[in-house]
């Protein structure tokens, strides 16, 4: 009897033995390149979340543990994909080496999305296909490791830059504010204030984006609830960074024009933040009681009070 229940419980722990071995190994040969995407994470705070990445993807894994199916290891679709992927960004990377001098996001760009896809591909092989689909989201949260290249980080800067100030443009006319706008120049009596990149909150958009995919992946079993999630940070990022622009301009037009030099022009960030936190919240609150409603409604009467309490 003491053999047969120790058997299954070694097998058990085989999947996660290799998985562990393999990823010693694969960060052993990008031991440079990750050391490099470490020390950008520590000096630059746009991508400061790559360090919490893995432990966010670790935690995810172990809530599902007692969910899994049987692993058995197999080559397949979802360890082709990512292993193609893997060798075409390698090739990329080895070939235009010598005449190729990228900026640091980008050649981090590279070898982190190199080192990404080849980890996903062998642990799709080794935890097989049935393990591989109910980990899929764990898997996939690791691309939050890859920092974008600056052509697309400039990009979505340019996106909320000039969005924040049609909000902004907006709430002023609402407020009946006399306003000069010339694109993201706004002149207001006293002062002309104009939105700069700075201004885009892509760091705290990005935030909020990826507890908005974790928060869905944890918290909601219908993936349109999960989308909307994802896609109101959108609107809500939009209507923050406005919502600021629009602070500050009527603090320099009713208080001072030295306020473009206070504290919440200048350090203001987490406390927009934490405005924008409200109505995502909200949506999170009315998607989570929806599913718990119908959930219950699904139940057997005898059964209400059980799923109630938990």
């Amino acid at each position: 009897m003491g053999m047969a229940i120790a058997t299954p419980r070694v097998q058990e722990l085989q999947p996660g033995s290799r998985l562990a071995a393999f990823a010693v190994v694969l960060a052993g040969v990008y031991a440079l390149p990750l050391y490099r995407l470490f020390r950008h994470a520590l000096e630059n705070q746009l991508w400061s979340h790559v360090l919490l990445v893995p432990a966010i993807s670790l935690y995810l894994v172990w809530t599902k543990r007692q969910q899994l199916p049987a692993s058995v290891p197999a080559f397949s679709i979802y360890s082709g994909i990512p292993l193609g992927l893997g060798i075409v960004v390698s090739a990329f990377w080895l070939l235009q080496a010598r005449e190729w001098k990228p900026d640091a996001p980008d050649y981090l760009s590279i070898t982190t999305l190199s080192f990404v896809s080849f980890f996903i591909s062998g642990a799709a092989w080794i935890l097989g296909p049935m393990r591989t689909r109910a980990l899929a989201f764990p898997l996939i949260f690791l691309v939050f490791m890859v920092p974008c290249p600056d052509v697309v980080t400039h990009g979505i800067e340019t996106f909320f830059q000039h969005t924040s100030a049609d909000a902004a443009s907006f709430m002023l006319s609402l407020s009946q504010t006399p306003v000069l706008r010339d694109g993201l120049v706004f002149k207001v009596p006293g002062i002309t204030i104009e939105v700069a990149e700075e201004c885009s909150g892509i760091r705290s958009s990005l935030v909020l984006f990826i507890v908005s995919l974790v928060g869905g992946y944890l918290f909601f079993r219908r993936n349109s609830h999960r989308a909307i999630i994802a896609l109101a940070v959108i609107p809500i990022a939009i209507i923050r960074n406005g919502f600021r622009i629009f602070t500050i301009a009527m603090l320099c037009v009713h208080v001072s024009p030295e306020m473009i030099h206070s504290w919440i022009h200048k350090r203001g960030g987490p406390v927009f933040f934490a405005l924008s936190l409200i109505p995502f919240s909200a949506l999170l609150l009315l998607f989570y009681r929806r599913e718990r409603t119908v959930r219950t409604k699904r139940l057997q009467p005898c059964d209400r009070a059980e799923f109630a309490k938990g």
